[in-house]
């Protein structure tokens, strides 16, 4: 009994083996097919997943604005403003006769170089000769009975002290001799006005200068007379003008008048002179804004002692101005003008577009100044959009200084 029990007890054992095995097979099937499934669902899925992302990358990227920043530096501080200039003579002036006669000879023709006080012409005036004379005999005769009147009255103020002659008698004695004085006074006053014209005979140069006009000749008939001031008008004998030195005058625009000063750096180009710069200087301005042209007139006066600059030329003034404090500067693409004002495009810290509304100073042509509105540190979009506007999402291609 016992040897039958210990032959069949391996036997059980191998069974329970065996039937423990295909227990743990039916469960480990299902799990080895849901390893399977749930690794090929993986290899399906991820890809896809990736895909997703990109395209949602991508399209994301398309949607977002594609600009350029550019950085605000600062404007130069010394501009070169060119203005269009009329050169006009230091001094300027019509010669008429201030006497009447035939001219007897002229000394200065058109081109000649003259020195101030320097004979041009002279006026022969026979009337006026002759009307000197007779007041110098007139102012004679008046000095002969001033002396008569003032012994008298000095003789009758004597007498006076004795009681020879009476007082109304001794009055009028020195009435007589300040009647007299006054007739030698007037007397004196002719022959001194006569003497005044009759050294116009010769007509003198009011400067250094240039003879620029000469419009009489030898026995021609001249007046007294003309209108200062006004030339080639009838009557005129000579045109003088001074050409040592030039005046050229400009308008400057109103935005740019305060940084003109007597210590202005400026210089002349003129197109008979390629490449030539004529030193000048600022000499006065007149200190207001014309309230028509919205521009202030300077003076700029250059030497021509060389004489190579004709008055009544026109020339091209180059004017350095220099600003203490300048602003920032900007190029004229970046700029946006819109109802409110001028406007510039900014890219914020989340990437995202701003705008700002600045004010314009100095412009350069291509630049322009911006005195209030913005940073140094801001990233301004260039070329924007006239669609652009506040919160488009930007990426940056490019960024330049």
């Amino acid at each position: 009994m016992n040897h039958r029990n210990d032959t069949h007890e391996p036997a059980v054992l191998a069974d329970k083996t065996t039937a423990e095995a295909a227990i743990r097979r039916r469960f480990m099937m299902p799990l080895a097919f849901g390893a399977i499934a749930a690794a090929l669902l993986v290899i399906g899925i991820v890809p896809r997943l990736q895909a997703s992302t990109a395209l949602t990358s991508q399209a994301a990227a398309q949607h977002a604005l594609s600009v350029s920043v550019i950085k605000p530096r600062n404007a130069p501080a010394i501009e070169e403003l060119l203005l269009p200039g009329s050169v006009m003579p230091y001094a300027d002036a019509s010669i008429y006769a201030r006497t009447s006669g035939y001219l007897e000879h002229w000394y200065a023709d058109i081109g000649a170089r003259v020195k101030a006080g320097q004979t041009l012409a002279v006026i022969q005036t026979p009337e006026l000769d002759a009307q000197l004379q007779q007041a110098r005999a007139d102012a004679a005769t008046a000095q002969a009975n001033f002396n008569y009147s003032k012994v008298s009255a000095q003789r009758w103020q004597d007498m006076l002290k004795t009681q020879s002659v009476s007082q109304q008698d001794t009055d009028t004695k020195v009435s007589d001799m300040e009647a007299k004085r006054a007739m030698l006074q007037s007397a004196q006053a002719n022959v001194q006005r006569l003497s005044e014209l009759v050294s116009y005979e010769k007509v003198s140069a009011p400067f250094d200068g240039v003879v620029t006009a000469r419009n009489v000749d030898v026995g021609a008939l001249v007046t007294a007379g003309g209108s200062p001031g006004l030339a080639a008008l009838p009557g005129e004998l000579f045109h003088v003008e001074q050409t040592d030195t030039l005046r050229v005058f400009v308008d400057v625009p109103q935005n740019d008048a305060p940084y003109v000063t007597p210590g202005t750096e400026v210089y002349l180009s003129v197109q008979q002179y390629p490449g030539r710069r004529f030193a000048a200087k600022v000499a006065r301005s007149a200190g207001a804004i014309d309230p028509v042209s919205r521009t202030m007139h300077v003076e700029v006066d250059v030497d021509n002692r060389d004489g190579a600059l004709l008055p009544g030329a026109y020339a091209q003034v180059h004017l350095a101005l220099q600003n203490a404090s300048p602003a920032l500067d900007l190029p004229v693409s970046a700029l946006l003008f819109r109802p409110n004002g001028v406007t510039v495009a900014v890219v914020d810290s989340t990437g995202k577009t701003a705008l700002k509304t600045v004010t314009i100073g100095r412009d350069f042509g291509t630049h322009v100044e911006v005195t209030t509105g913005l940073t140094a540190t801001d990233r301004v979009i260039d070329n924007p959009g006239d669609a652009i506007s506040p919160g488009e999402p930007v990426q940056i291609v490019s960024s330049a200084s």
